[in-house]
């Protein structure tokens, strides 16, 4: 009937892989990326009296420019969003945590942005405590990501001082199928190092100490359990909340089960950073995860590929005082027109594909296209 039909398969990432035999086997892999970003001050135009949001650089700016910086801030946002581990993925990324946003409308307008709604991101989000009016968030994939449990975890510090209560962003827990592949995400906004790394060091250990509960509770259940650990942890890999508390390994051959495997430890050893503070660069975004992640523990479903920063030149500053820094959205309540004080750190996932998979997305697509003509 029709004279020409196109058939677009889905892309697939493919590698060789030398065989025992030395030969060269090329076997075809779908490529996920898990990643998160910081936000920055991520607030709506609203003054919210049920939430403590005085700390909105958006409250502080006349009415009548508030929707304009709030509508070019989602936008900033989303061609960021887009374009994590797009290289290798050519797409969006299939899991996205994020802090440093007010509330799940933010996160509502986010995802429904004319760069991202394609996508059609499902939303995960607890209210939190914080004294900014700040919050975490778990966005997905609902075409890949099914979600099977979400909670938020109660973040209890008290001041070692006078003993009172320090309201902190709460960590939240999705547990959901990849593809059918069982996984676990923790995502994290760690106290800040207000007042001096070692004295607010406390703060963050106990956050640890939470995620680590977390952990442990998971493996109880089941001892292989595929769990990420991942955000702003106000620390570097080599503190001792992230190296000692949570013992996420430098080297992947010293991971056994039960353990974590922390990829940006070499990357701070390398002199990578997520941002700058006085010319000193840190890496507080990270994403770690557990043994049953890595091809090493010979599990079914995706394993660990690469990790990387994203950092084009689009989010650096290139001149002034700031040159070298990540192009931030907010100095003070004076909005720059960038997009975040941090860049977005991601994580590629691989499994391999079986012929039937391949026969399939191709067939699936044939259909589409099919459809698509009979509507042209």
């Amino acid at each position: 009937m029709f004279k020409y039909m196109i058939v677009s398969v889905f892309f697939y990432f493919a590698f060789a892989k030398a065989s025992h035999a030395q030969t060269t086997e090329v076997k075809q892999y779908k490529v996920q990326t898990v990643a998160f970003y910081n936000l920055e001050n991520l607030f709506d135009t609203e003054d919210d009296t049920s939430i403590n949001d005085e700390a909105s650089p958006m409250l502080e700016m006349d009415a009548g420019i508030r929707e304009e910086v709030y509508e070019k801030k989602l936008s900033n946002m989303a061609r960021v969003i887009r374009k994590i581990g797009a290289d290798k993925a050519q797409t969006a990324p299939t899991i996205l945590g994020v802090c440093e946003v007010e509330n799940r409308k933010v996160l509502e307008d986010l995802v429904s942005h004319p760069l991202l709604r394609e996508f059609d991101y499902g939303i995960e989000h607890f209210n939190s405590p914080d004294r900014r009016g700040i919050d975490t968030g778990f966005l997905y994939k609902k075409k890949e990501f099914k979600v099977l449990n979400s909670v938020s975890k109660e973040l209890l510090i008290y001041d070692l001082e006078d003993g009172d209560r320090v309201y902190t962003r709460d960590p939240i827990v999705v547990t959901g199928e990849l593809n059918g592949d069982k996984m676990t995400f923790i995502v994290n906004h760690w106290p800040s190092r207000s007042g001096g790394e070692q004295k607010s060091r406390s703060k963050r250990n106990a956050a640890a100490q939470l995620n680590k509960s977390i952990i442990d509770s998971l493996h109880s259940i089941d001892a292989m359990s595929k769990i990420f650990v991942m955000g702003d942890l106000n620390d570097d890999p080599t503190n001792e909340s992230v190296k000692t508390i949570l013992n996420a390994q430098l080297d992947r051959e010293t991971v056994k089960p039960q353990m974590i495997y922390n990829p940006y430890m070499q990357m701070l050893k390398d002199g990578y950073n997520t941002l700058l503070y006085r010319d000193s660069g840190n890496i507080f975004d990270q994403i770690m995860f557990t043994y049953p992640m890595l091809a090493e523990a010979n599990q079914p479903g995706y394993i660990y590929w690469q990790a990387h920063i994203y950092n084009p030149s689009f989010l650096t500053n290139k001149t002034g005082s700031y040159k070298g820094y990540p192009y931030r959205s907010f100095l003070g309540n004076t909005f720059t027109g960038g997009y975040s004080d941090h860049f977005p750190v991601y994580v590629y996932l691989v499994r391999e594909i079986t012929s039937d998979e391949t026969m399939n997305a191709a067939l699936k697509d044939a259909k589409q296209s099919v459809k698509e003509l009979k509507k042209n």
